[in-house]
């Protein structure tokens, strides 16, 4: 018989958060995650997708994952240090070594996976972390992990990121301390101060972390965040996805030989997770080629990320203060947020609402990811909704 408390628990919590705007609705897509989707026989235009390049649907990716397949089977059948490692998996490594201009890189299942391995990898109860207070949940889950004393500095706040890291390191408390950043950060489209992180970290001796899920293939002509300021030989470590531009599924850590060496004896994930798929691996490395050898996405998805941030602040939208494709319409109201999202899906429009505690409470912003795929057909179409909805509540004069 189920348990009485567990089931008061789970009613009453759930009805609190339908009540306050906070329940997500998952919508399963009944076609390719494109710039067109269907959902519940619904044509829709998608502006809610990782899927930044459009490469999820290559046509490329998929032949190559067939290949794959046909030659290693659907699954790696074991963990990477049992048998599981497959020729491919060591040919990604090195592509992927190459793409961030590091001397080594190790594959993991995803990117969450990558920050709870590498960090607790290196850092323990004797060390300290400063951690940027809006990083990524998987950021501050591995720091958790870890054990070691979590500093939280305002938001890309150089004055208090200098201030706490000469508290800490003067202290005398830790062994080592480190500097962990997102790249991109993924709910206003932000780029981190690297420049100045890399001056603070030499000038106190921090150890570099850079997660660059959602600036690896974005930023730097597609090599990140890190390759765009220059400091690929500055950073210690730079995490990244498979899941987003490279459009298949997975995570990766790319720095120093040595770092990789260690994480292959030392990050749990590794040690006891099975590996990558062979479809997965072929498909991501094909991906990364594409990248390596051509800017072409790269371009498209800066031209149309830049053409819906102009349009949609020329209507009068709050988008925030957005420096990558990403692109808030920031209502604020949790429930008036959810509400904007629901009229948007109805007139044609997939663009999910965001809510805390994904943001702050009464910051809801209803977040486009327009794409390499999209037409500025299809742009436009989506932006004659947003003035209509938004003049309907609102929202617009």
């Amino acid at each position: 018989m189920a348990s009485k408390v567990l089931d008061d628990f789970l009613k009453q919590n759930l009805e609190d958060l339908k009540s306050r705007g906070l329940y997500n609705v998952i919508d399963p897509l009944e076609s390719p995650n494109g710039p067109i989707i269907k959902i519940a026989g619904k044509e829709l235009i998608n502006l809610s997708s990782n899927n930044y390049l459009g490469l999820a649907t290559d046509e490329r990716l998929k032949e190559a994952a067939h290949q794959a397949i046909e030659k290693f089977g659907v699954g790696a059948g074991a963990v990477r240090t049992i048998n599981g490692t497959l020729e491919i998996h060591i040919e990604l490594e090195k592509k992927l070594a190459e793409f961030k201009h590091t001397e080594a890189a190790i594959a993991y299942q995803s990117g969450f996976n990558c920050n709870m391995a590498a960090i607790s990898a290196v850092m323990d109860k004797n060390d300290a972390i400063l951690s940027d207070e809006l990083n990524h949940a998987s950021i501050i889950d591995g720091c958790r992990l870890s054990g070691a004393k979590i500093i939280r500095f305002k938001h890309s706040d150089m004055d208090d990121l200098r201030a706490k890291a000469k508290e800490a390191t003067e202290s005398g408390q830790y062994n080592k301390v480190m500097v962990i950043t997102d790249g991109v950060f993924s709910m206003d489209g932000d780029i981190a101060k690297l420049p100045e992180i890399v001056e603070i970290a030499e000038e106190f001796g921090l150890i570099t972390y850079v997660d660059d899920a959602h600036g690896s293939g974005v930023l730097g002509k597609g090599a990140g965040t890190v390759k765009h300021f220059g400091l690929s030989d500055k950073i210690d470590f730079q995490i990244g996805t498979l899941s987003k531009a490279i459009g298949v599924v997975g995570g990766y850590v790319a720095g120093k030989k040595e770092l990789i060496d260690w994480l292959k004896v030392r990050s749990r994930p590794f040690l006891f997770s099975t590996s990558l798929t062979p479809g997965d691996v072929a498909a991501s490395i094909k991906a990364i080629e594409i990248l390596i050898n051509s800017t072409e996405l790269n371009n498209r998805l800066w031209e149309n990320g830049n053409y819906l941030k102009k349009k949609l602040k020329s209507l009068g939208f709050d988008i925030g203060n957005s420096e990558t494709p990403i692109t808030p319409v920031i209502i604020g109201d949790e429930v008036k947020t959810q509400e904007f999202s629901k009229k948007l899906y109805e007139a044609g429009v997939y663009a999910k609402s965001i809510v805390f505690p994904t943001v702050p409470r009464g910051t809801g912003r209803i977040r486009n990811m327009p794409t390499a795929a999209h037409s500025k057909e299809m742009l436009d179409q989506a932006l004659t909704i947003y003035e209509k909805i938004g003049k309907e509540m609102g929202i617009l004069s």
